[in-house]
C-alpha cells in the first residue's frame, strides 16, 4: 500500500488542479490539489526509497522490466519534487499570472504521466513476474 497512497493523491491533486484551471472562481479546487501533491510528493519520495533500498536483486527480463520501473520512477520522483518545490516558490513569492499556471500546470502534468507510466511497470512487474506475491 505504501506505493498506492502516493500514486493516487498526486493523480487526484493533478485533477482538482486541472478542474480549477477551467473553474477559476473556486480557489477550493486549487487548495486541495496543492496539498493533495504536496503530501504525495512526500509519499513519492518515501515510497521511492522502499523500493531502491528494500528490492532485491531480479535476473532475466524480470530485471530489465524492474530496470525500466526504477528509470521511470526515477523520472517521476524528480519531476514531482520540481513541480511542487516549483509551486511553493510561485506561491511564496506571490507569482499566480495566468502563464505561471500553465507552466506549473504542464509540470504537473509531466509528473503524472511518468506516475503512470512507472504505476504501469510496476504492475506488470506483479502480474507478470510475479514479484512481490
Amino acid at each position: 500500500m505504501l506505493v498506492h497512497f502516493p500514486i493516487a493523491l498526486i493523480t487526484v491533486g493533478f485533477v482538482f488542479d486541472l478542474f480549477s484551471a477551467f473553474r477559476k472562481n473556486e480557489p477550493c479546487l486549487s487548495k486541495a490539489g496543492f496539498w493533495l501533491e504536496t503530501i504525495g510528493m512526500a509519499g513519492a519520495i518515501v515510497a521511492y526509497g522502499s523500493g531502491y533500498f528494500l528490492t532485491s536483486p531480479m535476473e532475466g527480463d524480470a530485471g530489465l522490466m524492474r530496470d525500466k520501473h526504477q528509470l521511470f520512477a526515477t523520472f517521476a520522483l524528480v519531476s514531482i519534487i520540481v513541480a511542487t518545490l516549483s509551486r511553493i516558490a510561485a506561491l511564496y513569492l506571490e507569482k499566480n499570472s495566468p502563464a505561471m499556471r500553465v507552466g506549473l500546470l504542464a509540470l504537473f502534468m509531466i509528473a503524472f504521466i511518468f506516475i503512470a507510466i512507472t504505476g504501469y511497470l510496476g504492475g506488470s512487474l506483479v502480474m507478470d513476474y510475479m514479484i512481490g506475491l
